[in-house]
């Protein structure tokens, strides 16, 4: 049975009421109250108090304050004027039955107005955090889009000089084959006149031969005309054809002049590129050619990561590591939303991942290698394999060995390793 509040006092100003209930022997740290125009119930375990109040009271504006086991009201009067008492008196039953019903009903639409209010005060805010994003990715694909404008017209900028320079090596090439073929006619000409000259020359002297007389001649000077003949017209040469074969290559340079290995393994990675590009996942079949570059896929997940979307960011992750599996950015990016969803052994995994790419060490990946091994420390850690843990964050302080914060999340590890050892 309730312990009716009879022993309450109150007092009144023009524009206000203040009642105090006294709760004894319990502490009271919460109150279940319900407040209408006219109506005021307050329940705490075991004291119950209910009052039809005289005149109606502002409900939103007033207030209940708890101190020292007592609930203080301060109820603001609708209307300026003085009460002659706290409670209405000399009420029929069904007078005061239907107050308290018409407060349950008021309070009941009041409870479902708000709850309207708060769906559409809910929805005009997803609507606008969805235009947002909508917005910021317009941005983002326009900015890409001009990117790409750009660089296409500095390529073809490129191309048409690489073009007009190779009109001019062409035309400059044409000019001195001509020019070849004017000087190698010219001497043919030049031999073909001194040949003639010569016949001439020698037909000259031949007849000059003839007109002197000598003994037994007649046969002797037929003979020696024969062979002057003879020497003035060689025969002409026998032509042949050379062929020549050169071994084919992708690369323009010659094959004495490349080096092997380093174009193999290029060759090797432009055709797994195609592969990834080509290939027929599912994932990605819902992109379009501008979505399928893992360097926007990484920027959507980095700015998922930065809103706390964590499921979206691997997501966006995965995508750019189907299309291009050698950037370790990528699973190192990947490990830290795994961290944040307690994903422990994929973040060990994607760490691991990440050190591999980041072979040869060197100065310019310190820092993406720091991370890593923090990283995959911390995952280990928490799955309470310390010994582990310390030897990530021991290889993270030979990197970056000015860290403070690195060493002292490392003496925390070696304090908890000793501490288990000796309660072992």
């Amino acid at each position: 049975m309730p312990v009716w509040v009879r022993d309450y006092s109150w007092q009144q100003t023009d524009a206000a009421v203040f009642l105090s209930l006294p709760m004894r022997g319990v502490r009271v740290t919460q109150a279940n109250i319900f407040c209408t125009e006219q109506y005021l119930k307050v329940n705490v375990p075991p004291f119950l108090f209910e009052a039809i109040l005289y005149a109606p009271i502002d409900d939103i504006s007033s207030t209940a304050k708890i101190r020292n086991e007592t609930i203080f009201f301060t109820l603001y009067k609708k209307e300026v004027g003085m009460w002659e008492s706290l409670i209405m008196e000399n009420g029929d039953k069904e007078k005061m039955q239907r107050i308290r019903e018409n407060a349950v009903i008021k309070a009941q639409e009041k409870a479902d107005e708000e709850e309207k209010s708060k769906a559409v005060t809910k929805r005009e805010h997803k609507k606008y955090a969805l235009e947002a994003t909508m917005k910021l990715e317009e941005t983002e694909r326009k900015r890409i889009e001009n990117l790409k404008e750009e660089e296409r017209k500095k390529v073809t900028e490129e191309l048409e000089i690489w073009k007009e320079k190779q009109r001019n090596e062409e035309k400059q090439r044409r000019i001195q084959k001509e020019e070849k073929i004017h000087r190698e006619r010219k001497l043919i000409e030049e031999k073909k006149k001194q040949e003639i000259n010569k016949t001439k020359t020698l037909n000259a002297g031949t007849s000059k031969t003839r007109s002197i007389p000598t003994r037994g001649a007649g046969s002797s000077g037929n003979i020696f005309s024969e062979k002057l003949k003879e020497e003035s017209f060689p025969a002409p040469r026998s032509t042949s054809t050379i062929k020549i074969s050169f071994t084919s290559r992708v690369f323009p340079t010659a094959l004495r002049e490349s080096r092997v290995a380093e174009e193999e393994e290029w060759l090797h990675k432009q055709a797994e590129a195609r592969r990834a590009m080509n290939a027929n996942f599912s994932e990605l079949k819902d992109l379009n050619d501008e979505e399928k570059n893992p360097d926007w896929l990484k920027d959507k997940g980095n700015k998922m990561f930065a809103t706390g979307n964590y499921l979206a960011a691997v997501n966006a992750y995965n995508l750019a590591i189907l299309l291009n599996n050698k950037i370790p950015v990528l699973y190192l990016n990947r490990a830290a939303c795994h961290l944040k969803l307690r994903n422990l052994h994929k973040t060990i995994e994607d760490s691991s991942k990440a050190l591999e790419l980041l072979i040869p060490p060197v100065p310019d990946n310190a820092d993406a290698r720091v991370k890593a091994y923090v990283r995959r420390g911390t995952a280990f850690c928490q799955l309470e394999l310390y010994a582990e843990g310390l030897q990530d964050y021991e290889a993270a302080l030979k990197i970056d060995p000015t860290n403070k914060t690195l060493e002292q999340d490392a003496e925390k590890i070696q304090h908890i390793i000793n501490g288990t050892a000796q309660d072992s």
